[in-house]
Formats: structure tokens, C-alpha cells, sequence
């Protein structure tokens, strides 16, 4: 794209986000999505003070213009933000995937979102250690699941199980097999002033740890299920285009009967119709019900005003390629 265009459209997608930021520059948002406003080689995250640019141009070098002008365009109507971080998204090399700092000054550690503090370290994996498009999402287990047990299943850094506890939940069990993202778990609970106990954070495949639960015929009042897109373990495999069906059958008896299933799909080729219609085979046997869906925050997506493109593949009845229901199991 060339630069005199990208400017005003970064402009007006940063203006249409300013409602969502704080006042103490704590918050995380979404400031350009690219992919629906107008540039499919970037996309540009907010975290605190930091500004995150993705940049999804093959090779990386092509999307050097856009980082510049979007930085500056960044700096210039939010004069807050301190320092800038790069993530080569199509690199061949892992440390440009992780990413590249574009000053010298510290990125943030940490935000705070619907009155919870989350720990995050922007460089500890491709992503941002923070999915923003399950916000919704965290404030969904804020707002319902005060008092149950709650099993968080592919936990990654924990935020929907700090959510639920934010929220009053009894217990949460993180299960991952990385403890790094655990970790950093565990500093969300500090942050939070909950307290850690060593039980509720388990360094495991899920699936050999699934099994150890129905063996011990553990249950919970709700249980999470946001995996990978697709991983191989020596137990089982993830593939959320071909198999998703097959992992809420796999959780599903870890649930107790009335209980919440929260599956989330984030595959891109896969349409919201297919997804609806694995899910619904699900509901004909009568082991779940489909209560809710529930939406990707509008800053994600792009905005009415400011989409100029379609999706890969239509979403509906979801608003975005991650797909999350709400599932009671019955």
C-alpha cells in the first residue's frame, strides 16, 4: 500500500478506538486490523504503553515502510506511548517473530482490563502473551462464574481462569504443557492478590492430563477450551479445521451436568456455519445444549466506518474467524 494512503487510514482507525483507552494508559486494544481496514500486511496491538506492530508482509523487509509510517502515525495521536515493538510475522528466524524493539525504552509488563491486572511479556511467543479477541470473553467468566470450580484447558497464560477468579470463582486448574506461560500465570495471580496454590497449575499435555482427571473422576462447574489452531503430542493432536467436534467430546466429560462448556475455535478456512454445524451434531445426542455466542470486540474486527474488506470466509452467525460458544452439558 502506498504510504499516502496507509497515513489516513491508520488515522481514522486510531480515532475510531479512542473511547476505548484509558486514562492511566493501562488498557490493551486493538488499533488497526488490517486485514478488514485496509492494509492485510499489518495490524497494530496496544498494550499499555507500548505500541505492537505485526507485520505480515512476505518477505519482512517489504513491510518496513508500513511500520514507519504507522509508528509515527502511532507516536503522533497517542504521544503517550513510550515504546514500540515489531513482530515479523512471515520471518524465518523466531527471534523476529517474537520481536524487534524499535527504541530503547522498557515494554510494558503488564494492563489492566475490567478492573483486573494481567502480566504479560511481549515477546515470549509469536503473540503477545494476551489474545485481545477474547476479552469479551474474560468478562463473561467475570461476570458468571462466581462460586463454581473451573478448569482451564490449554491455559496458556491464564487470563480466563484470572477472569473467573476475578470474578469469584472457587477454583481454577490451569493445565499447559509450557511452564513459561504458567508462570506468567501465576504472576497475574500476585498482581491480583489471589492466592497460588502449586496444585492448580499443572505442566502437562492436556490430553494425558485429561485422562488423569477421569480417572480420578475429577469434574467442574465449567470448563475452557481454547487450543491451538493445530499441535501434535505423543497423546493426541489438535486440529481445529478437521477435529474440532472431536476435542469437545474429549473435555466434555469433565464437565458436571448443567455446567458450561466454552468452546473457541479459531480457524481461520473454517466458515461460522461449518463450525455451527459441528457443533449442533454435538446437540443431537442430547450431552449439550447451545446457550450463548459470544462476539470478538469491535476493535479487533474493524469497525462499520472503518472495514473495507470481507473475511477470508463468513463468519456468520459469529462476527470473526474465532468462533466462541458457550455450551451447557447436559
Amino acid at each position: 500500500m502506498a504510504i499516502d494512503r496507509l497515513a489516513p487510514i491508520l488515522k481514522d482507525a486510531i480515532e475510531a478506538r479512542r473511547g476505548l483507552l484509558d486514562a492511566a494508559h493501562e488498557t490493551a486494544v486493538r488499533l488497526f486490523n488490517g486485514f478488514t481496514e485496509g492494509c492485510p500486511d499489518l495490524v497494530v496491538d496496544l498494550y499499555g504503553d507500548t505500541a505492537v506492530f505485526h507485520n505480515y508482509a512476505d518477505p519482512p523487509e517489504a513491510g518496513k515502510h508500513n511500520i514507519d509510517i504507522a509508528w509515527q502515525a502511532a507516536c503522533e495521536q497517542l504521544p503517550w506511548i513510550r515504546a514500540g515493538l515489531v513482530k515479523e510475522r512471515a520471518s524465518r528466524a523466531d527471534a523476529r517473530r517474537r520481536g524487534r524493539p524499535l527504541n530503547d525504552e522498557l515494554l510494558t509488563s503488564r494492563v489492566r482490563e475490567n478492573g483486573l491486572w494481567y502480566s504479560i511479556d511481549l515477546m515470549l511467543h509469536q503473540d503477545c502473551s494476551l489474545y485481545l479477541d477474547t476479552r469479551n470473553l474474560r468478562r463473561w467468566a467475570k461476570d458468571f462464574l462466581g462460586g463454581t470450580t473451573v478448569l482451564n484447558a490449554f491455559a496458556y497464560t491464564g487470563s480466563l481462569g484470572v477472569a473467573a477468579l476475578g470474578g469469584g470463582a472457587s477454583r481454577v486448574l490451569h493445565v499447559d504443557r509450557t511452564r513459561r506461560f504458567l508462570d506468567l500465570a501465576r504472576t497475574s495471580y500476585s498482581l491480583n492478590r489471589f492466592p497460588i496454590h502449586r496444585r492448580d497449575f499443572v505442566c502437562a499435555d492436556f490430553f494425558g492430563e485429561s485422562a488423569g482427571l477421569r480417572r480420578r473422576r475429577e469434574t467442574f462447574d465449567c470448563a475452557f477450551l481454547d487450543p491451538p489452531f493445530f499441535s501434535l503430542a505423543p497423546t493426541g493432536t489438535v486440529d481445529q479445521e478437521k477435529q474440532s467436534a472431536r476435542l469437545i467430546n474429549k473435555i466434555r466429560p469433565l464437565v458436571n451436568k448443567g455446567g458450561s462448556l466454552i468452546a473457541v475455535n479459531n480457524a481461520v478456512y473454517v466458515s461460522g456455519a461449518a463450525y455451527m454445524h459441528a457443533l449442533e451434531s454435538l446437540t443431537s445426542d442430547g450431552h449439550v445444549q447451545i446457550l450463548d455466542l459470544i462476539p470478538i470486540p469491535a476493535d479487533f474486527v474493524g469497525f462499520l466506518t472503518t472495514q473495507t474488506a470481507t473475511p477470508i470466509t463468513d463468519p456468520t452467525p459469529f462476527n470473526h474467524s474465532t468462533k466462541i460458544a458457550v455450551l451447557r452439558v447436559l
